[in-house]
């Protein structure tokens, strides 16, 4: 009975995570709307600042006594500026390049998070899940297919979107035990707005009300996916829920040409399976005990390598402390 409940648990948990990837999707389509028209600099400031209050709401409710001047903050700083450059890489690369491609390129993150454990969290990477990485890299350049494909901006924005998404997530990692929930929400969120802001005067475009609908749609879609994730890593356990983000290239693919017209090349498929196999070997290693201390991959319980609002990690943390 008990490992029957458990399997029933881990499926709805799995449910939630396609469902929690499957808007995430959908929200990156109106990005994608967006960024023919606006700066992704002008995109990232609308989404952070109409998704500023609901998420302001969320922070009210932490209870924990204390200050919210963070005790490393050289370390929130630099989770800041990182999450504030893979939000604007991102959104540029979506303007520029298929669904697919971006999500191809993103789905390295979990290499570069085993690559950053090592000097930033003293994590020991032995042979298999070097090769794993080896592997993983390979699958990028199938993707990228370089000499045969000028490499883009584009490109460029989805590696710096993926390495400064990593560098978020082995941040969180690092100080997240140590640091109050909110500070680690707040600065990130302020950094959006005023980093954008600073911009904002040299790249602006007039929005009119429907294309201010589009922000708000974005922010919501964010919200309820994040809510989504929570309710996931709640139900089901990490090593269940996390390969869920793979089926965003599902997604891609049936979104990418709906929506765009976008049809990629057999190579960008075959490049994103062996990324996503090397991702899921990586994860599986993770969850043997004696292979991973730190489990920096597996305990990114949010979207790995792309902006995603509040961290899913430091939610659940503060739910167990509650209960």
């Amino acid at each position: 009975m008990a490992r029957l409940v458990s399997f029933s648990a881990n499926n709805i948990g799995a449910l939630f995570g396609l469902g929690a990837f499957a808007v995430f999707s959908f929200s990156d389509v109106v990005v994608k709307q967006l960024g023919a028209t606006y700066s992704p600099f002008q995109i990232v400031f609308f989404s952070a600042l109409l998704s500023f209050p609901l998420i302001t709401l969320v922070l009210m409710s932490d209870q924990k006594p204390g200050t919210l001047r963070p005790v490393h903050p050289w370390w929130i700083a630099l989770r800041s500026v990182s999450g504030a450059t893979s939000a604007v890489c991102a959104f540029y690369a979506f303007s520029q390049l298929a669904l697919s491609q971006v999500y191809a390129i993103i789905f390295a993150s979990p290499l570069i998070i085993t690559i950053l454990a090592i000097p930033m969290l003293g994590e020991t990477v032995r042979l298999r899940r070097g090769l794993a990485i080896l592997f993983g890299l390979i699958g990028v350049m199938v993707v990228l297919r370089p000499g045969a494909v000028p490499m883009s901006g584009g490109h460029l924005a989805a590696l710096m979107a993926a390495v400064t998404g990593a560098l978020n997530s082995i941040i969180v990692r690092k100080i997240g035990h140590e640091e109050r929930g909110v500070v680690m929400i707040l600065y990130p969120m302020m950094a959006n707005l005023v980093l954008t802001a600073a911009i904002l005067p040299f790249v602006y475009v007039e929005v009119p009300i429907a294309d201010l609908g589009q922000f708000a749609v974005v922010a919501a879609l964010v919200l309820l996916a994040m809510a989504f994730l929570v309710a996931a890593y709640t139900r089901g356990d990490a090593m269940t829920v996390a390969p869920m983000q793979y089926s965003q290239i599902v997604w891609a693919a049936l979104f990418g040409a709906l929506f765009f017209g976008e049809y990629p090349v057999w190579q960008t498929y075959l490049g994103t399976a062996i990324i996503a196999l090397s991702g899921f070997y990586i994860l599986k290693r993770e969850a043997t005990g004696d292979v991973s201390k730190n489990r920096p991959v597996l305990k990114t319980r949010t979207r790995i390598g792309l902006p995603a609002g509040l961290h899913v990690g430091i939610i659940l943390r503060r739910r167990r402390k509650k209960v």
